[in-house]
């Protein structure tokens, strides 16, 4: 074999010594601690953050709050608790207590923090007989809001025992008469993710609940917050707190349909309007103005394709009126805030490999191109807090996410509220990273990025790994990412090469729309023309020792170079698919290879069969290493098994590794070590010796 992997064992202790100087490793990457979903204070004088830790003796996540104050100061922990998960913040109007998810009861229940104690003990609002999540406090106190799975139709106690009697069962059947059956990592179970409200009322000894939670969805086969990766920004509450406005993607044909449309419901249930049902595209992340006269949303305008352009809407509450703020901007947000006077929205969106924070005034009428207040790194979930200054999460490759703040006015730059992880990084050394552009298909700019290796000798020439991203809508940016880190890899001594190739997002929406119906053309030719490019300009790449590796549409383009090109030393393929066709009935997002390949595969074959890599296992060389997650039901675990198949029955050195509780992403922090394992010593193997063995003496 390339390497004999060891599988960790506990308590994990990585083979470096990590407090030593060194340069940036999978160790480094599982040992960061990650934040997420900041929440302001309604008083606009402090956050309350998520930050995630692992322990490395018992494999444990834990997930703790704490508290940052605004005017500078040092984060404060709220809640504490060893592989206990603490999620979803949310805030009381007078900004003294946080009402948080938590399973340190053995159930995911809804408790309390009293943040003028900050004395440890915590207190359990619900003992509900289903777990919750997304939780959000009414502006007027009244209610907290909350998602459950249940049985449409059923409330929580029915839903409860009727999972409980099927969980019981000797006999493990499921029956389906409609799509979808299966999405991402499970197989649907009649349940949905319904949103409640729990009155809520203060006492004297805190806040209590003082009533039974309402389902605001009761016979709805609709889930929100949307699987699998909808959050508590699909729901929003009114400010009076009298009514929420809310996404779900809907109806029997969702399986080959992206129609997702905006609700508003009253808090008693009583009334539901459906403000967007004239558009049968994506209408999403619906928030109201803090004076209640507008509902802001996002959509995109072309059924059946995800990617498309999102732009901001204002659907003015009184009227129905509906204007597109951002119709002549070609970028496209990802989530966006309100100020606080109701006379601004802040948003964010990819823009040339940076995901960039915005300021667009609100006048009514249409904005040809918000202004950018911050253009490096990573900018993700902004808030307004007092006086407007906005506080969002903050990364770039190099620094993990923080959360920064920045003023309104004049030229303010950005300031830092934390640093958690700057003690963990102190000895990490990261090798130097910049854009590259080139000329690609068409004549077209194309972006990449380079990394070279730290400590890089002069005149020491290094091998190189090209890094395919996924989607194929998707992006490298400059941002701290916890799968494909390029700096892994140049920490391990290669020069990284990561193209934004045609389909690439925050280029224009032209550029985006480009790879569709043509998976094999625009990105392939940007590709090889661009590490024809790099290696002409950075002469410390050696050409001759040059690997590409990728997952999901990466995964599927290290596929079609294996059939299109020898040009590689050899290949890594995670997730990736391998028969187009036959892909189409086994994926669980139908409309996604309708979209790309133009339409379904018995009347529109030609796409789906010339962009099978399936087609050219006959011209199938170059050593490959493939991975597959067991409960990936985006990319089934079949994809890999045939692509391992094909190059093992061809006669090519290949490994498959099989992660069967893994899904389409690898996870779990020390499965994610062996991964990062196995693909640098398969990458070394080949790549790193100067005589390496003949292929014949590699065997799994």
């Amino acid at each position: 074999m390339f390497r004999e992997i060891e599988l960790p064992q506990l308590p994990y202790r990585p083979p470096i010594d990590l407090d030593a100087e060194h340069p940036f490793t999978v160790y480094d990457l599982v040992r960061c601690l990650r934040l997420s979903d900041p929440v302001v204070s309604p008083d606009g004088t402090k956050v309350v953050v998520v930050v995630e830790h692992w322990n490395e003796d018992d494999d444990k996540l834990s997930r703790t709050l704490w508290l940052v104050p605004l005017t500078g100061g040092e984060a404060i922990p709220l809640t504490a608790g060893h592989g206990i998960r603490d999620e979803s913040p949310t805030w009381s109007p007078d900004s003294r207590f946080v009402a948080f998810v938590s399973d340190r009861s053995g159930s995911r229940q809804i408790w309390l923090a009293d943040t003028a104690a900050l004395d440890g003990r915590l207190r359990r609002l619900t003992e509900l007989p289903v777990e919750v999540s997304a939780i959000r406090w009414s502006p007027d106190g009244r209610h907290i809001a909350f998602s459950a799975r249940v049985y449409p139709g059923l409330d929580l106690e029915e839903s409860a025992r009727r999972a409980e009697r099927v969980a019981r069962s000797p006999a493990r059947v499921r029956f389906y008469d409609r799509l979808p059956v299966r999405h991402w990592d499970r197989w649907l179970d009649g349940r949905y993710a319904h949103l409640f409200v729990l009155p809520v009322s203060e006492a004297s000894d805190g806040w209590h609940a003082v009533g039974p939670p309402v389902d605001l969805m009761p016979d709805i086969a609709a889930d929100c917050p949307r699987a699998p990766f909808g959050t508590r920004a699909d729901y929003d509450w009114a400010p009076d707190g009298s009514e929420l406005a809310y996404c779900v993607h809907e109806g029997d044909d969702r399986a080959w349909t992206t129609n997702v449309n905006v609700y508003t419901v009253s808090v008693e249930g009583s009334e539901r309007r459906c403000w967007t049902r004239d558009n049968p595209a994506i209408d999403c992340h619906p928030r109201y103005s803090p004076d209640g006269r507008f509902l802001a949303i996002l959509s995109t305008v072309r059924p059946g394709f995800e990617s498309d352009r999102r732009r901001v809407r204002l659907i003015e509450r009184s009227s129905g009126r509906i204007t597109t703020l951002t119709e002549s901007w070609d970028r496209s947000p990802t989530s966006f805030c309100w100020g606080r006077q109701s006379d601004t929205l802040y948003l964010v969106a990819d823009s040339e490999a940076r995901r960039r924070l915005y300021r667009l005034p609100i006048d009514g009428t249409a904005r040809v191109e918000p202004e950018p207040l911050i253009s490096d790194g990573y900018c993700d979930a902004p808030q307004a807090a007092a006086n407007d200054t906005v506080v969002c999460l903050h990364d770039t490759m190099v620094r993990p996410a923080e959360l920064i703040a920045i003023e309104p006015g004049g030229n303010s730059r950005p300031r830092r509220l934390t640093r958690f992880n700057d003690r963990l990084l102190e000895p990490v050394r990261f090798g130097r990273y910049e854009d590259f552009w080139f000329e690609g298909a068409g004549g077209d700019r194309v972006h990449a990025w380079v990394v070279e290796p730290p400590g890089r000798k002069p005149g020491q020439r290094v091998p190189v790994a090209v890094v395919i991203h996924g989607g194929p809508q998707g992006v490298v940016s400059d941002h701290f990412h916890y799968r494909w880190h390029l700096h892994v890899y140049a920490g391990a001594g290669y020069a990284v090469l990561a193209i934004n190739f045609h389909g690439s997002a925050g280029f224009g929406q032209r550029f985006v729309d480009s790879v569709s119906r043509d998976w094999g053309g625009k990105p392939y030719e940007d590709i090889i023309a661009g590490l024809a490019a790099a290696l002409r300009h950075y002469d410390w790449m050696d050409g001759e020792r040059v690997a590409a590796l990728g997952a999901s549409y990466g995964g599927w383009m290290v596929n079609w170079i294996n059939g299109h090109t020898d040009r590689f030393r050899c290949l890594v393929n995670h997730a990736g698919p391998f028969d187009e066709f036959y892909g189409y009935f086994s994926t669980d997002e139908l409309w996604f290879p309708e979209w790309e390949h133009g339409g379904v595969p018995w009347e529109q074959p030609e796409l789906f069969e010339r962009f099978s890599p399936s087609r050219y296992v006959s011209s199938w060389s170059t050593p490959t290493l493939v991975l597959h997650g067991g409960r990936d039901y985006r990319v089934p675990e079949t994809d890999g098994l045939a692509t391992f198949t094909a190059l093992q029955r061809r006669g090519v050195p290949s490994v498959l590794v099989h992660f069967p509780d893994e899904h389409h992403w690898i996870l779990k922090r020390l499965n994610l070590i062996v991964w990062h394992e196995v693909v640098l010593s398969w990458l070394d193997h080949h790549c790193k010796p100067a005589n390496p063995a003949p292929e014949s003496q590699a065997h799994a």
